[in-house]
């Protein structure tokens, strides 16, 4: 059975002036029902994460000022958010969340958080709407609790991982690929174990071309027995932020030819949403959509 992780604390209240499309948190879930894609079964409430797994990849200087709320004006700026209590806690369920889907991966196969994906989010410093990296979390429980010996994770927002990349970058279990805008956020790029840099305006074939020159490879080098996706939909032609030309349907083949190999080779597969900034969250909520439809395909 696919898993899912949503809770509605995901949906969280900002001041109109630092808005950013939350509303896909409360919407894809109920497309995804709409459609009978997933069922209520499906879902689960995640619970908070443990401080211990929190600090197996955070610095405690950063976590406690963090959670305290004493960061700086400039330092919050940094990470996208004014912040608050609430905020603290929503990014605690959600990374608890992506956690307790790579569990379930373990089991099924497949799961999804329907947030997450937090990549920007580095050691000591929040960057880029992302205070705790979701994915460096789950990816350090494993590793700690022998339940996965090679982590690859694949991230295809259309914006580099670039805290997932500076967290792993002396730890040779996790494999990092980042497919992403070379000339968007970050302007200063960290080093993954594999960087594809995409011109502005790429179109939809053409980044398909280079996804298929690389991810074969890279699975069959790596030999990864877990996987973690950051499936990002901000690389869509509609997307406000992404400048390249990828349309709803090539960014669904990208989806499947991912779930494809993990399914192929029956590696444990965790997802999460990452970004997607389009004008009308319809685009949005589409192509998260797709991702779902892929793995209901092949899964159930």
């Amino acid at each position: 059975m696919i898993k899912v992780a949503w809770s509605p604390i995901y949906i969280h209240p900002l001041p109109d002036n630092h808005r950013f499309p939350m509303d896909k948190y409360d919407l894809l879930p109920k497309q995804l029902l709409h459609e009978g894609i997933l069922t209520k079964e499906n879902f689960f409430r995640p619970n908070k994460i443990d401080l211990e797994d929190v600090l197996a990849i955070h610095d405690k200087a950063y976590w406690e000022k963090l959670s305290g709320l004493q960061l700086t004006r400039q330092e919050q700026l940094r990470s996208g958010f004014p912040h608050s209590n609430e905020l603290i806690e929503r990014e605690l369920y959600i990374t608890g969340g992506s956690l307790q889907a790579a569990k379930y991966a373990l089991e099924h196969g497949v799961a999804f958080n329907i947030a997450g994906g937090t990549h920007h989010s580095y050691a000591d410093r929040a960057e880029g709407f992302c205070l705790l990296n979701d994915q460096a979390i789950a990816s350090s429980y494993l590793l700690r609790n022998k339940l996965a010996s090679k982590i690859v994770i694949i991230d295809l927002d259309v914006h580099q991982g670039n805290g997932t990349a500076k967290i792993f970058e002396n730890e040779p279990r996790v494999f990092t690929f980042s497919m992403h805008g070379e000339h968007n956020y970050p302007l200063r790029k960290e080093k993954s174990d594999l960087d594809v840099g995409l011109p502005d305006g790429i179109i939809g074939a053409d980044y398909l071309a280079l996804l298929d020159q690389y991810l074969p490879k890279l699975m069959k080098e790596v030999k990864p027995d877990f996987i973690f996706y950051q499936c990002g939909v901000d690389i869509l032609e509609t997307d406000k932020l992404g400048r390249l030309g990828v349309s709803i349907e090539d960014c669904k083949r990208r989806d499947e030819r991912v779930l494809q190999f993990a399914y192929n080779a029956d590696i444990p597969v965790m997802a999460s949403m990452g970004g997607g900034y389009s004008k009308e969250i319809k685009y949005i909520v589409e192509a998260h959509a797709n991702t779902y439809r892929v793995a209901k395909e092949l899964w159930e």
